[in-house]
């Protein structure tokens, strides 16, 4: 954040400038590659290469990329073996379009376990995102100068990675946000950015940092406000999230803080007042965006409670609003999986994953294929499950913390030791809910149950209502000899949410029947 000066404005050209070009590479060469055009295994999305550097030095197109690996999976030969999978950069380089966890967006709490198709309304007035992108590529070439426009353009950059599942637009948003600073210090637009950024790289210190920051200048960002509750509940830091919360609902009420002030009730097991506030902020949408935004959390809240009819309404409500919004596609096939419809749920996260392949539906289409077991299903799972690691070292290469993914993700269906130092690495950094069951279950899958009871209890230790967390708990309280207490957890998660995973619901009744 120095002074802005020849090197900050050269280098804030070549964003737009690189930008602008690769844009039109990407049109010329989408044709016959997007969703659609061919088999589910060859449009299997994967990684894409960094962006280019400040120094200018371009890669080749990011959709170069995506064609190759997509050939590559049509013809059944992507990374076969897992060493090919940390083979080398070189090889990473040609895997496609990865993905930002939806993290330390506008509006969409950090751990929501949906994917991050959502686009912020508030992000250039809404509409058409990437139109509006180029907009004010073409604006800053002509104004170069303009704080505010930077900032904006920093801020799409980050929504931009959510929703295509592209990190590559990281540094360009950190680059335009550097330059709307080097302009205007202390901007408090372009600070609320930082934080955004931050928290979408899962650096939730430095969100914080930025946040408040942010707000030391304008105590009514909405922005801010909200990326700040985010920051804080991905710390941990529960009871501070909450006070959180009431300020910025008291400051600056509004969708973007209804959905973070139901999301930190549910984490403490108050359901209750989590639909309230969520039915609240549907009743205030005021936009399809926001309709379907908050319409999926109460789609959402209801699956994870076992309502599936509940949860395929809202879902419905929200596609009603935005009929390609990938969240409630995504949470319409977890719903339609454990409603029995399988064939449904597998279309539903086929087109998400074609889009915007994320860890959590890599990972679920993944264990949706193992659950069909038709032929080539097995097959077709490991590729998914390959993908999260080409995924990872992408993340990781654009300055995206991706432990937590690797350690769930890996945990099942990967290197188990890999998994374990991830979730380690993880716990290092903060103490969620979400740590603490991502790092019980990573111990269990390496033989580690007794050290793995206590971060086990951990997790379910606030109310959260999470099937998967009272599974991981039950299997390892039986498996440290807690026999009454892991059949009334495993008994609890089926209760909750007997569908709660395509692979996992079916362990947890095994396991149950098991120590009957």
């Amino acid at each position: 954040m120095g002074p802005g000066g020849q090197d900050d404005e050269q280098d804030g050209q070549r964003v737009v400038e690189q930008d602008h070009e690769q844009d039109g590479r990407r049109t010329e060469g989408a044709e016959g590659h997007g969703p659609g055009t061919g088999t589910a295994e060859a449009e299997s999305p994967t990684p894409s290469a960094p962006a280019p550097s400040p120094s200018g030095a371009a890669s080749s197109s990011g959709d170069e990329r995506v064609a190759a690996v997509r050939r590559v999976g049509a013809a059944g030969r992507l990374w076969r073996g897992r060493a090919r999978l940390t083979l080398s950069a070189a090889l990473l380089a040609v895997a496609l379009t990865g993905g930002a966890i939806a993290l330390g967006a506008d509006r969409v709490p950090a751990t929501a376990p949906v994917s991050a198709g959502a686009v912020d309304p508030g992000v250039l007035g809404g509409g058409d995102l990437d139109a509006s992108v180029t907009a004010l590529q073409t604006h800053l070439r002509a104004q170069p100068k303009d704080a505010g426009g930077w900032a904006t353009l920093g801020l799409a950059y980050v929504e931009q990675a959510r929703t295509k599942g592209d990190p590559s637009r990281y540094p360009r948003a950190e680059q335009a946000l550097r330059r709307s600073l080097s302009l205007a210090p202390g901007g408090d637009q372009a600070l609320a950015g930082r934080a955004a950024l931050a928290a979408a790289r899962h650096d939730f210190k430095d969100a914080l940092t930025f946040a408040d920051a942010a707000l030391r200048r304008n105590p009514y960002s909405e922005r801010a406000l909200s990326s700040r509750i985010d920051a804080l509940v991905e710390l941990g830091r529960y009871a501070d999230a909450a006070g959180a919360a009431r300020t910025a609902d008291a400051r600056k009420p509004g969708v973007p803080v209804f959905t973070r002030y139901a999301y930190v009730h549910e984490l403490r097991g108050d359901v209750t007042t989590a639909r309230r506030v969520l039915q609240q902020a549907l009743s205030v949408a005021g936009s399809p965006g926001d309709t379907a935004y908050v319409a999926t959390q109460l789609g959402q809240l209801a699956w994870n409670q076992g309502d599936y009819e509940a949860a395929l309404s809202f879902y419905a409500r929200a596609l009603a609003a935005d009929d390609g919004y990938l969240p409630a596609l995504e949470g319409r096939a977890r719903a339609r999986a454990a409603s029995g419809d399988r064939a449904g749920a597998v279309t539903d996260m086929e087109t998400v994953v074609a889009r915007s392949p994320l860890p959590g539906p890599l990972v679920e289409l993944g264990e949706l294929y193992e659950a069909r077991g038709a032929a080539g299903d097995r097959a077709r799972a490991r590729r998914q499950y390959a993908l999260v690691d080409a995924w990872g070292a992408l993340a990781r290469a654009n300055g995206v913390n991706a432990d937590l993914d690797t350690a769930l993700a890996a945990a099942d269906h990967g290197d188990k030791r890999a998994a374990l130092r991830a979730a380690r690495a993880e716990w290092a950094r903060r103490h969620t809910v979400h740590t603490a069951d991502a790092l019980a279950w990573a111990l269990h899958v390496n033989g580690r149950d007794a050290e793995a009871l206590p971060f086990a209890r951990r997790a379910t230790a606030t109310g959260y209502r999470s099937a998967a967390f009272r599974y991981h708990r039950g299997v390892i309280e039986l498996a440290t000899g807690h026999r009454a207490a892991g059949r009334a957890s495993l008994a609890s998660a089926l209760e909750l949410n007997p569908g709660f995973s395509p692979l996992g619901a079916a362990r947890a009744r095994a396991a149950l029947e098991g120590a009957e």
